[in-house]
């Protein structure tokens, strides 16, 4: 089976003398692992395109026996470039790669998280300021296009407005009012308490792609209150926590 498809590199490696392997987010089929033999080496099939960040398009095929992908063919669609220069940049764009990887990709979420990393990709190579928190609101953001988005419109108990802020639940991944908080009569562990203004920005990152985010500096409450919904949300409904250069399971 032989098919073209656009693709981002998310991931690349040596494999064998001259070939290598890439992890791949395609665009209509979601995560895949493709092996471009010659890959470090062939100008006229590869085009010296094979680089993280890059957009491809792509000829990719199955092999004879099924067990692995060839990359037989790939040009260049569009790619950073500012991006490689600045190491901070890259550094947040490598953390949200790798967050990507961590969570795989299905083929019916591909399409908005294809968009979703190439705006990404945008904004840090073009944007002159940067949310303060892109990596968290990234993690947000990455997993509520995969299904897994706190409520953050109401609250989740009696449906009232939280124009007063409220308590965000992160284990039941959604706010209390006030009065609901109250009558919860504790904040456990698992309880942030978050002002208004916070939970607007936490809406907007959900509805918008990081080209529109806020990129204002935040006052020290909000920051604090927004990393630790963000932070204690992945941990506890994803499994994944930051440690070093790679998530890890927890």
């Amino acid at each position: 089976m032989e098919w073209n498809e656009q693709a981002l590199v998310l991931r690349m490696g040596p494999f064998r003398e001259a070939d290598v392997w890439l992890r791949l987010l395609c665009r209509t089929r979601g995560m895949l692992t493709v092996f471009a033999f010659g890959g470090s080496r062939s100008r006229r099939r590869f085009c010296g395109c094979l680089d993280v960040w890059n957009t491809l398009r792509c000829r990719i095929r199955s092999s004879r026996d099924g067990r692995f992908l060839n990359l037989e063919e790939a040009t260049l669609a569009a790619g950073p470039q500012r991006l490689r220069t600045d190491w901070r940049r890259m550094g947040l764009a490598t953390n949200c790669l790798r967050f990507t990887e961590a969570l795989g990709v299905s083929e019916e979420a591909a399409p908005e998280v294809f968009a979703l990393l190439e705006d990404l990709r945008a904004t840090l190579d073009d944007g002159e300021r940067l949310p303060g928190l892109l990596p968290l609101f990234f993690r947000l953001r990455l997993a509520g296009a995969l299904g897994f988005a706190p409520g953050l419109a109401q609250c989740g108990r009696c449906g009232g407005t939280l124009e007063n802020g409220g308590l965000f639940s992160v284990d039941e991944g959604l706010v209390l009012c006030p009065r609901c908080r109250v009558q919860r009569q504790e904040i456990s562990r698992y309880g942030v308490v978050m002002p208004s203004g916070g939970l607007d920005l936490l809406r907007a990152v959900q509805q918008e792609f990081p080209s529109r985010w806020p990129t204002d500096e935040l006052p020290g409450e909000i920051r604090r209150a927004c990393a630790r919904a963000i932070d204690g949300f992945v941990q506890y409904h994803l499994g994944l926590a930051w440690e070093g250069s790679y998530f890890r399971r927890v």
